[in-house]
């Protein structure tokens, strides 16, 4: 059979057509010859440039490049406590690092959705990955949960899945893979995503042995003051107007702070900033 034409995962991010929108009419039972070598050659080329990656950062932005042939423009991996609660740690491995929209993340992390999300929930149980179609309809998800799935949807998440990755001292990480529209995952897609996912988590957790504990970087007290206001939900504006300084000025701030934390969103510093007990929510 004709093998079918390949683009490169350093190039999918300019590009109009993806593998699976090549094979989006497939049933997702059953991914025809063509379409099962394509993800098949393009999962073996993601492992093939993470070795010899030294970074959980540029690890993460390769499996971001993976989870486009699948149309999944955001990802999000988290690292918990066998209650569910963000790891507390003080280490290198990346208790949070996500590509989520970031009015989401603020919406989420303002109204306290760690608490009731429904994905935390599940993953404490599970040991496989588990699509939010099928938790969002399960009879023992509350209404509160469900508000959840529903409000991610208005912000751009509106399908999505989440892979439960457990570690033998019970702690567990997760890593979720969205889409902007509601067509389910095939079965396929899911097995490739949650084969990334472990390699992903595998190698994380031995960047974390192997470079053990993380120094707390140095904030200036404005750096500390934005990004606690930012942990708190507030918007540039808002903390402009708290601290009597200029929206430029906070965006500044902000900015230095993701760097110094190596994180690529505001509210992923902040997350960190808390963990690393830089701030005291």
């Amino acid at each position: 059979m004709e093998r079918v034409p390949m683009t490169a995962v350093s190039q999918l991010r300019g590009s109009a057509t993806r593998l699976s929108d090549q094979f989006s009419l497939a049933p997702s039972m059953h991914f025809p010859n063509a379409a099962r070598e394509a993800f098949a050659v393009e999962f073996g080329r993601f492992l093939d440039q993470t070795d010899g990656i030294g970074q959980s950062k540029q690890l993460f932005d390769l499996l971001s490049a993976f989870a486009l042939n699948f149309d999944c423009p955001w990802i999000a991996y988290g690292s918990h406590t066998p209650d569910g609660k963000l790891l507390k740690p003080i280490r290198r491995d990346p208790a949070v690092m996500l590509s989520y929209p970031d009015e989401w993340q603020q919406r989420y992390f303002k109204m306290g959705y760690d608490r009731i999300d429904p994905i935390i929930k599940a993953s404490r149980t599970r040991a496989g990955a588990f699509r939010w179609s099928e938790v969002h309809n399960d009879a023992s998800t509350t209404e509160d949960e469900r508000r959840v799935f529903e409000e991610a949807a208005t912000f751009g998440l509106r399908s999505g899945i989440s892979v439960p990755l457990h570690d033998p001292d019970g702690s567990f990480a997760i890593m979720s893979f969205a889409r902007p529209w509601g067509r389910e995952f095939p079965n396929r897609t899911i097995t490739y995503l949650q084969l990334a996912a472990l390699h992903f988590h595998l190698m994380a957790t031995k960047f974390a042995s192997a470079t053990g504990i993380e120094q707390a970087p140095k904030l200036s007290v404005r750096e500390k003051e934005c990004i606690l206001w930012t942990a708190r939900g507030k918007s540039s504006w808002e903390i402009g107007v708290i601290l009597g300084i200029s929206v430029n000025t906070v965006n500044f701030h902000i900015k230095n702070v993701k760097k110094k934390l190596d994180t690529a969103s505001r509210t992923a510093a902040a997350i960190k900033a808390a963990n690393l007990r830089i701030i005291e929510l």
